[in-house]
C-alpha cells in the first residue's frame, strides 16, 4: 500500500522566516506579511494544494546571538520586523472551509487563563480548525524584555509547560458540560449554572479557581502541535502533542528522531502512531529538472551566509561569529533548542562531520530541513524514499521564495502524488483534529488531556468543595 505525504506550509509573521537574504529575489513578496491579502491569498493557494494547514511560527525576542547583539539580524531582516500570528486567523478561516491553521504561543510569558479564551474563541470561529504549537521559549532576548535575565533552563521551562497545559485542559475539558447552554427564552436562562463548574487549580506556577469564560468549542481542546525533539521535549510531545514538528539534515538523522518519537508514545500510553509527525523541508522544483536546478542557483545567489548564521546561532544558543568556518561542532552544552545542537553533532549520511561552515551553507535556504530540488516527478521520489525510510508522516514546507515556493509545489509535486495515491485527492471534513485522524472532533481517550474531561453525569475529576473555594481562605499549595 502507497503510504500517504501529509503537507503542512511553514510560515511566519515577518520576512526572512528560514530563508534569510531571499527577501531581495524579486519574485519574493515576504515584504507583504502585514498586507491581509497576502494572507488570504496563501490560505485560499494552500487549500487548493489540499495542505492540511498552515503552521504559523512565532518568537517572542530577536535574535542576538550571533555577535553579542541583534545588529546582524535587524540587518538582515532575520524574523525580525515580526507581527503577532493569531490576528492573521480569522481572516484565513473566512476564505477557506478546510484549511488548519497551526499558531504558534509560548508558555513563558503569558497567563493560561486569558489564553485558553483567546484559543477557544478561534476554535469557534474556525469551525473548529484551530491547533496550538506549544513552545517555550529559547531566546534570551525574549526573557529580558520581560525582566527575566535569562530562559529557565531547558527542562525547568517544561515542567512549567506541563502545569500550563493542565490548566488548559482543565478549562477547556473540565469546566463546562456539553449542554450548559440552554438558551431557555421562556425561563430566561441562558446557561445553566449548574452545568458550569470552578476548576479550583492551586499549582506551584498557577492559581485559577474559576471557570473558563468561554462555552465549548468544536474541539475544546484545539490540536496540540509541538516542536521540542531533545529528551525533556520528546518526553513532553508524548505526553500532549497530537502534530509533531522535527528538523534533521539528513534521512539518518531523521530517522532515530522519529523512532524516539514513536516509542516516547508508546511509554506514555499512547498509540505510536497517535501524532502525525512532520519534517521541516523545502522544495524547489519546476517542470524538468535542469529548470529546477537553473531555480535553485538562482536562489543561492541571493541567500545569506551571515542571516544563516544569526539563525544557527539562535536556534543552537552558540555564537557562531566565535568559531573559525571549518571548526566542527564539536560537544556543546546548550540551553536553546538542543534537538538543534544534537543533529548537527551528528555525523550526515556519508559519515562526516559537520563544520561551521556547513552550518552557514545548510542555513541559507529552508533553515535546519533539506532542501528538495528538482522536477514533480523527482521530487516526489524523494519525499516518498524519505517517508518509506524513516517512518515520518509529512513535511513542514518551508519556501525559499513566497508565495513562489508553494504555488510551484502545488503545481508541480501534488499532481504527482496525488496521481501516485501518496497524497488525498480531496479534504476530510470537519474539524483539523477530525481531517488528521478520522476519529472524530475530541480529544482520544488515551491523550492525557483527556483525563480531565467531564463524564457522562456531569462530574469533574475535582472534589466538589473546590469548586467554588472562599478565596478568602484559599492558599496556594
Amino acid at each position: 500500500m502507497t503510504r500517504r505525504i501529509r503537507f503542512n506550509a511553514f510560515d511566519m509573521n515577518c520576512v526572512a522566516h528560514q530563508s534569510p537574504g531571499l527577501w531581495r529575489h524579486p519574485k519574493d513578496q515576504s515584504h507583504r506579511y502585514n498586507e491581509l491579502s497576502y494572507w488570504t491569498e496563501l490560505a485560499k493557494l494552500l487549500e487548493r494544494g489540499r495542505f492540511d494547514g498552515i503552521f504559523i511560527a512565532d518568537v517572542l525576542g530577536t535574535y542576538d546571538v550571533y555577535g553579542g547583539d541583534d545588529t546582524a539580524a535587524l540587518r538582515q531582516g532575520a524574523q525580525i520586523p515580526l507581527s503577532d500570528p493569531l490576528l492573521l486567523v480569522s481572516a484565513m478561516a473566512a476564505v477557506t472551509t478546510h484549511l488548519g491553521f497551526g499558531i504558534t504561543t509560548g508558555t513563558g510569558f503569558e497567563h493560561p487563563y486569558p489564553f485558553a479564551r483567546r484559543l477557544s474563541t478561534l476554535d469557534h470561529l474556525t469551525g473548529g480548525r484551530l491547533g496550538w504549537n506549544v513552545v517555550t521559549g529559547y531566546l534570551p532576548s525574549a526573557a529580558r524584555n520581560f525582566g527575566e535575565a535569562d530562559q529557565l533552563d531547558h527542562d525547568d521551562r517544561y515542567d512549567r509547560a506541563d502545569e500550563y497545559l493542565e490548566v488548559l485542559y482543565k478549562l477547556w475539558e473540565g469546566s463546562w458540560e456539553e449542554d450548559a447552554v440552554v438558551r431557555d427564552a421562556d425561563a430566561g436562562i441562558y446557561v445553566n449554572p449548574d452545568k458550569v463548574h470552578h476548576i479550583g487549580h492551586y499549582g506551584t506556577h498557577y492559581t485559577v479557581p474559576g471557570i473558563h469564560l468561554s462555552e465549548p468549542s468544536p474541539q475544546r481542546t484545539p490540536v496540540i502541535y509541538q516542536a521540542g525533539a531533545s529528551v525533556r521535549g520528546t518526553r513532553f510531545a508524548a505526553e500532549n502533542a497530537e502534530a509533531i514538528f522535527v528538523a534533521a539534515p539528513s534521512k539518518r538523522v531523521l530517522g532515530q528522531t522519529v523512532s524516539r518519537i514513536r516509542e516516547a508514545l508508546r511509554e506514555a500510553g499512547r498509540d505510536p502512531y497517535s501524532a502525525r509527525i512532520y519534517a521541516l523541508a523545502t522544495i524547489i522544483t519546476d517542470a524538468t529538472d535542469e529548470a529546477a536546478e537553473r531555480k535553485h542557483r538562482e536562489y543561492l545567489e541571493y541567500a545569506s551566509v551571515e542571516g544563516g548564521l544569526v539563525f544557527m546561532s539562535g536556534w543552537m544558543g552558540i555564537d557562531l561569529s566565535e568559531y573559525d568556518l571549518d571548526d566542527p561542532i564539536g560537544q556543546v552544552h546548550s540551553n536553546a533548542i538542543q534537538s538543534a545542537v544534537s543533529a548537527f553533532q551528528e555525523f550526515d549520511d556519508d559519515g562526516r562531520e559537520w563544520t561551521v561552515r556547513d552550518i552557514a551553507r545548510w542555513g541559507g535556504i529552508g533553515g535546519m530541513g533539506p532542501v528538495f530540488v528538482g522536477s514533480g516527478e523527482s521530487v516526489a521520489d524523494r519525499l516518498q524514499e524519505w517517508v518509506s525510510q524513516t517512518d515520518v508522516d509529512g513535511f513542514n514546507l518551508a519556501y525559499a521564495i513566497t508565495p513562489g515556493s508553494f504555488e510551484d509545489v502545488v503545481q508541480h509535486v501534488i499532481p504527482v502524488l496525488t496521481e501516485r495515491g501518496a497524497y488525498p485527492a480531496e479534504y476530510v471534513p470537519g474539524t483539523l483534529r477530525n481531517a488528521l485522524f478520522g476519529a472524530g472532533d475530541r480529544l482520544p481517550p488515551e491523550h492525557r488531556g483527556a483525563r480531565y474531561r467531564l463524564d457522562g453525569s456531569g462530574s469533574t475529576a475535582y472534589p466538589a468543595s473546590v469548586r467554588r473555594p472562599d478565596l478568602t481562605t484559599a492558599t496556594q499549595s
